[in-house]
């Protein structure tokens, strides 16, 4: 994309995301309405969904791959394969949830849940030094909040599919 349309997304989604989580939702918490805006702006690019890698390079394409990977390695990066594991199930649980409940009933839904809640949990447990980090405790939040968290995607993304209040949202 180029820098014109990267920042009318980032707008787009960032002025979404606050009005869902806080006008609708309630949820007043700057760092984690930001950091949602953000997974979904991070998410537009395909190859960041797919980012995780194992060892050998291949890509790391499903939830169990990514959590047997995470306990393979060390420190931050540990911490940051379960922080994506924890992104990645909470992009796939709150947009697109109907993907996770078609074939099984919702199984896989309540298993990618877990999942993420377990990982954004893992994650804030490890110690990092590294400022580009996410805080311990805005990652424990996300965990204690994951399933707040997925029905705000919901809205998010049935307001960007009807165009509620869109026209609002892209006045700087």
């Amino acid at each position: 994309m180029d820098p014109d349309t990267d920042l009318a997304v980032n707008r787009y989604f960032s002025g979404i995301a606050e009005a869902t989580f806080q006008s609708h939702l309630g949820i007043v918490d700057p760092p984690l309405v930001d950091y949602v805006s953000g997974l979904l702006i991070r998410f537009v690019h395909n190859d960041v969904v797919h980012r995780a890698r194992g060892v050998s390079g291949r890509r790391l394409l499903s939830v169990p791959e990514m959590v047997l990977e995470a306990s393979s390695r060390l420190g931050d990066a540990r911490r940051e394969l379960h922080q994506h594991i924890g992104d990645f199930t909470l992009f796939w649980a709150g947009v697109y949830p109907e993907a996770l409940k078609q074939s099984d009933g919702g199984e896989k839904f309540e298993t990618y849940c877990s999942f993420g809640k377990r990982s954004y949990l893992m994650a804030s447990e490890i110690e990092s030094a590294r400022e580009d980090l996410p805080p311990a405790s805005l990652l424990e939040r996300l965990s204690d909040r994951f399933d707040l968290c997925c029905y705000g995607l919901r809205e998010v993304r049935r307001m960007w599919e009807t165009g509620d209040g869109s026209d609002q949202l892209l006045i700087s």
